[in-house]
């Protein structure tokens, strides 16, 4: 690891700087103290980087779980009808630590292979879920109202509210200064995210959400001078009789003197073990963080310039630790995140020291400059996830999803629906029972089966058959990942498709990755008894489409 740290070390300082505006905005998303994200970060690097196998994977506090935070958060804190925020928070801690000891339960199980099981349109669907979710959420802190702004995170509300009349009610709320503080962030992010950007070496490697935030920030001090009424503040007021905690900026209570890195940290009240859904939230949680690492495991191997393999069991090892160390601590839960990891590789970065050495980045700034947190608007943070909940729901998405054929853009839909208007859990099942459907119904119509041989040819290669059946699902991934990564180097692969009828589209992006990997161990790979469309599809030559 110490090979690589003239890479290492820019990589994680630039991995640093978009995390740390991420951190803060997903966990005011979950509706815990702020604090907390800042803590999942550090362990993220520290801990899981540590133990992880993935060479360029970064792992933090993820969007994808703030929605089970908030509600969790919610149900455990309200008592007799009245919420506190922190007794739930304390509560929810001990969750984070079951759903650590479960995912570390799994990796010694064996059971990283899961993920291969699920398949994408569900997991896209997710996301895309997850997405929508956020955007839908985050708009209230977008127009400065700032009362309870997620609300209940299920889409109808305890109060009588759903999502949509919540915004509504901020839409009546607005403060102009945070609606200019949200315009001016979300120019600049767009602006990083333009072509002229990317192509200027100098201005790639300046992290859009750090430039958005210190613009925020400079803004609101700004207005402090010259436009006092649009100031954004922390303050109490009353509104139609009600007195409404308006908490335009980041709130993180002040760290002690004496111990100025322990004073912020929060530990979990053992007292709700006696509560039986506190083992519900804890198993949930742990399954949507294994699938969530898992997949962006497998988004960040593809992206890995080497084309190198994650041990998918010593991930769930290292991200069970991981959540366990954060929980005691006063974090959010952790899964690998793949907009970290993708700036990280973007970055150069080619060992797991990058990782590592952003969670350092991140114990520093909050020892040395904890004060700078708490002068960042809600605002900018909203900004920031409503780009993220757009990317991972983007129109290309639903467009790639539908031009795939109803067996995949149903399940993709319906896990969608499901998430927004039930919760996350609820839409992966639901999401997953809809494919399970499609496959069941074209393997009933043809019959699946795929068989692997091996002979010895005559320049001592050892030749290897793969023969597909008429149908070879996302069932049929692991299974094959796993056929695949053991053929020895220097061997010559077949791929035998004459009796092949229908294959999904998991199975191209396997060989597309594949094929890059054998270049690198001398595999001569040959595809026969396809036809040419498929052979290209196979190959990822079709239009870069598939």
């Amino acid at each position: 690891m110490f090979k690589n740290l003239k890479y290492d070390i820019p990589s994680g300082l630039v991995v640093f700087l978009v995390a740390l505006p991420l951190c803060l905005g997903i966990a005011l998303a979950s509706g815990a103290p702020m604090f907390s994200g800042i803590i999942a970060g550090i362990i993220g690097g520290l801990v899981v980087g540590a133990l992880s196998g993935s060479p360029l994977g970064v792992s933090g506090p993820a969007a994808g779980l703030a929605v089970i935070v908030a509600e969790g958060i919610k149900e455990l804190g309200t008592i007799d009808g009245e919420f506190d925020m922190m007794i739930g928070f304390k509560a929810f801690l001990v969750a984070g630590v079951i759903a650590g000891i479960i995912q570390i339960i799994l990796g010694l199980l064996k059971a990283g292979i899961i993920g291969y099981y699920f398949p994408s349109a569900v997991i896209k669907g997710m996301l895309a879920g997850i997405g929508i979710t956020l955007i839908l959420k985050q708009i209230p802190h977008a127009l400065g109202y700032d009362k309870n702004p997620e609300g209940d995170w299920a889409f109808y509300q305890t109060d009588g509210h759903n999502t949509f009349s919540e915004i509504w009610y901020a839409l009546q709320n607005p403060t102009v200064g945070a609606i200019i503080i949200t315009a001016i962030a979300l120019g600049i992010l767009l602006l990083f995210q333009s072509k002229a950007i990317k192509k200027n070496k100098l201005l790639n490697l300046i992290p859009g959400p750090l430039i958005a935030v210190i613009a925020a920030i400079a803004l609101n001090e700004l207005f402090k001078s010259v436009f006092p009424e649009l100031t954004l503040v922390n303050e109490s007021s009353l509104l139609k009789e009600q007195v409404v905690q308006n908490n335009h900026l980041v709130n993180i209570k002040a760290a002690d003197t004496s111990l100025p890195f322990w004073g912020l940290l929060t530990f979990p009240d053992w007292t709700i073990l006696s509560n039986p859904r506190i083992y519900m939230i804890g198993f949930t949680m742990a399954v949507v963080a294994s699938l969530e690492t898992l997949l962006c495991v497998e988004a960040t191997d593809k992206l890995d310039p080497q084309k190198r393999t994650t041990p998918t069991n010593r991930e769930l090892l290292a991200q069970g630790t991981g959540n366990v160390v954060s929980s005691l601590l006063g974090g959010l839960p952790i899964t690998q995140v793949i907009v970290r990891s993708s700036a990280n590789i973007n970055s150069g970065g080619k060992t797991k020291m990058s990782a590592i050495l952003h969670g350092v980045f991140l114990a520093v700034f909050v020892l040395l400059l904890p004060w700078l947190l708490n002068l960042i608007p809600l605002a900018c943070l909203a900004a920031i996830l409503l780009l993220v909940g757009y990317k991972l729901s983007s129109v290309k998405l639903f467009k790639q999803m539908y031009d795939n054929g109803i067996s995949q853009f149903l399940p993709f839909v319906i896990t969608i629906g499901f998430i927004i208007f039930t919760n996350l859990l609820w839409g992966i099942i639901i999401g997953l029972a809809v494919s399970i459907f499609f496959i069941i119904r074209r393997s009933y119509e043809n019959a699946l089966y795929s068989e692997f041989k091996e002979e010895e040819e005559e320049d001592n290669r050892r030749r290897t058959i793969i023969q597909f059946g008429e149908v070879v699902s996302f069932f049929n991934k692991g299974h094959l990942h796993h056929k695949l990564n053991e053929i020895p180097d220097g061997s010559h692969l077949i791929i035998d498709g004459s009796k092949n009828e229908h294959m999904d589209h998991d199975i191209y992006d396997i060989f597309q990755d594949f094929i890059h990997n054998a270049k690198s161990r001398n595999i001569e790979l040959e595809f026969v008894g396809f036809d040419e469309l498929t052979k290209q599809k196979l190959k990822g030559n079709t239009n870069g489409d598939v």
